[in-house]
């Protein structure tokens, strides 16, 4: 059995998702979000490390997989988002969980098939892929689809490197 936490990265809001894989078979563990509120920067960051410590060391995962980091028209949120980033990876490396990241596109295509899906589509497939009771929020649901890409991905260089 393998333990996948999958992250989200926000500097307000942190989507986080936890996900056994044995034998092919995927088991939601936990997932949620973590909100940081309207403090500063540094206290933000600070609640993504804790929190995320804490889970860390609550469901022992094997891996962690995160979204890398965009650069879009406005830098401001992107150093933030690379600082919450920052905050949530070294949760994994103070916790020795060897950490993975893909981008967005990758993990769009692996949970819905194509690299521009929309989070109301990734919300959906979430739900339908992991059996859950209700459509989770959308950041949750990206964390989750994290895993997932995560999970899906080294089972098929498993795969390959078997062969």
């Amino acid at each position: 059995m393998k333990r996948v936490i999958g992250i989200d990265p926000g500097s307000r809001i942190t989507g986080l998702g936890i996900i056994d894989v044995a034998g092919g078979e995927l088991s939601v563990i936990e997932y949620g979000t973590i909100k940081t509120g309207v403090k500063d920067i540094p206290n933000r960051l600070k609640t993504i490390f804790v929190e995320l410590d804490a889970l860390i060391k609550q469901h022992r995962p094997s891996e962690f997989a995160i979204e890398r980091v965009f650069v879009n028209k406005n830098i401001d949120s992107a150093l933030k988002l690379g600082q919450a980033r920052g905050a949530a990876i070294v949760s994994a490396a103070v916790n020795s969980v060897p950490v993975f990241e893909y981008s967005a596109n990758e993990i769009k295509k692996a949970v819905v098939g194509r690299g521009h899906a929309s989070k109301e589509q990734i919300q959906i497939m979430t739900l339908k892929l992991l059996g859950l009771d209700k459509i989770p929020d959308s950041d949750a649901a990206d964390a989750l689809a994290c895993a997932i890409c995560h999970i899906n991905t080294r089972q098929v260089l498993s795969y390959i490197k078997s062969s």
